[in-house]
């Protein structure tokens, strides 16, 4: 019996209820189960041998409860298919997802697909490199060995990770050896593990991600302003009171300014720990991009990486690549976080990698957004003349800072609102009150989609109801 049951082609739960005949026992809890949505319209049942024999049954009682089953409507037979569910329940509570006297899941609205879609932080996944990814899947799938499925390594897999020193070495002068990176799932697992291996308060930049420093924050760390102007993070404001320093060198999110070389030195000077937040390192448009802080400080610089803007969020691949210091606490803490990423795309990654078409989509990436930042900024500063756009050539996403002449950010928000632009407000990315603005996405869309949604947002600001807003706070 043991030895038929592990044969078994297909798995069906089923509990039959005490106190009645087997037969009619078999037929209600077939009943229920098409009843309750757990066997959909479509699910082929296992043979009447099959069945009888995992249910300790006679042949005859299960072929009887089918044939009464089919002539209910509740299954049908199809000549060499089998026996399969013949109908769906359309009970209104299933219909909408929900359990029976349960209210119907809240949708994430950042799950909801707008008209326009210029919210940042994710490319144009249309472009996704599909034929590579398959390549190097196929590739993966055909030489690696079966250990590959087994327990990883919570750093990650070797292959990745000497993958991973090559390339960031060669592209961003990141100094690191395999054993000193951490396969990670983003940057919110990173500053997440780099939290719980180090105690006191983190400087954050002002303004800077929001939802970052939420993490932080629940993280259990204090979290410190940590002020910005046009040089960059004001690094003179940091104290020996705070821990860690977590920073945007290349690309200041959101204001988009590179850290000046002084204040580069001056955060070797301070001493604590840096975390350095690459997050859109590849994508410098007017010149070469600078190169990665941790190259002159590998021992006090944590370097964060991942692949959300360079192939998509849904990747969940990121990188650190860690002090010798601080390699065993965030091992150990990763270890507990999740034992290890998952590995699969790990392999497929170093093959893109090494075979260098990694390099080559990000190269073609870089042009296409070099030429839609182009495009927004002409279209900006022909609808909403004084408008700002700080910083350099750089990244997927723009910050607009609203004049004060011009349309409130709320106005701007609601008037989006009403003609399905999706984007994000800038001032909650300060700590205190922020300035009005609009941070823009200028990856996302494809690249048919992206002219229509310029036009509507061009629109947007252009229709707005001039007004002053005295007494607005600078941040």
């Amino acid at each position: 019996m043991r030895k038929a049951w592990a044969g078994y082609g297909v798995d069906l739960h089923l509990e039959l209820p005490a106190g009645s005949g087997r037969r009619r026992a078999l037929e209600e809890a077939l009943r229920q189960a098409v009843r309750d949505g757990r066997l959909p319209r479509g699910t082929r049942l296992p043979s009447s041998r099959a069945l009888a024999a995992e249910l300790r049954l006679s042949r005859g009682t299960v072929s009887a409860a089918y044939d009464q089953l089919v002539a209910e409507g509740y299954l049908a037979t199809r000549p060499g298919s089998g026996t399969e569910v013949a109908t769906t329940p359309s009970a209104p509570e299933l219909v909408s997802g929900a359990f029976p006297g349960e209210a119907a899941p809240v949708r994430d609205p950042r799950e909801a697909t707008p008209v326009h879609d210029l919210r940042p932080g994710q490319p144009d996944v249309s472009t996704f490199p599909a034929r590579a990814w398959l390549r190097a899947t196929r590739h993966v799938l055909a030489t690696a060995p079966a250990s590959v499925f087994g327990p990883c390594d919570p750093r990650g897999r070797i292959e990745l990770r000497t993958a991973l020193a090559a390339y960031l070495a060669r592209t961003r002068g990141v100094l690191t050896t395999p054993d000193l990176i951490v396969v990670t799932t983003g940057f919110v697992q990173a500053i997440n593990l780099i939290a719980a291996v180090t105690g006191g308060p983190f400087a954050m930049e002002d303004p800077g991600h929001d939802f970052y420093r939420e993490v932080v924050s629940r993280a259990g760390r204090e979290v410190v302003p940590l002020p910005v102007d046009e040089l960059g993070a004001r690094t003179g404001a940091l104290t020996p009171a705070v821990a860690a320093a977590v920073v945007t060198p290349a690309h200041q999110y959101p204001m988009g300014v590179p850290l000046h070389p002084s204040r580069r030195l001056a955060l070797r000077e301070w001493g604590g720990l840096v975390v350095e937040d690459d997050y859109d390192g590849e994508f410098r448009y007017d010149r070469q991009p600078v190169g990665a802080l941790q190259g002159t400080a590998p021992e006090q610089v944590v370097y964060c990486g991942t692949t959300s803007e360079t192939l998509g969020p849904a990747m969940r691949l990121g990188w650190m690549a860690v002090p010798p210091a601080l390699i065993g606490p965030v091992t150990e803490a990763k270890l507990h976080a999740d034992a290890h990423t998952e590995v699969l795309g790990q392999l497929v990654l170093a093959r893109l990698i090494e075979t260098h078409d990694y390099d080559r989509h990000v190269r073609a990436a870089r042009l296409r957004y070099r030429h839609r930042r182009e495009l927004l900024r002409a279209r900006l500063s022909a609808a909403l003349p004084g408008a700002a756009l700080p910083g350099v050539a750089a990244g997927l996403r723009a910050l607009l800072l609203l004049p004060p002449a011009g349309p409130s950010e709320a106005e701007v928000l609601a008037a989006c609102g009403r003609a399905g632009v999706a984007l994000r407000p800038a001032s909650p990315l300060w700590h205190g009150r922020g300035r009005d603005g609009l941070l823009i996405g200028y990856a996302a869309p494809s690249q048919r989609a992206y002219p229509r949604a310029l036009d509507a947002l061009a629109s947007i600001l252009a229709g707005g109801e001039p007004r002053g807003r005295p007494g607005r706070s600078s941040g």
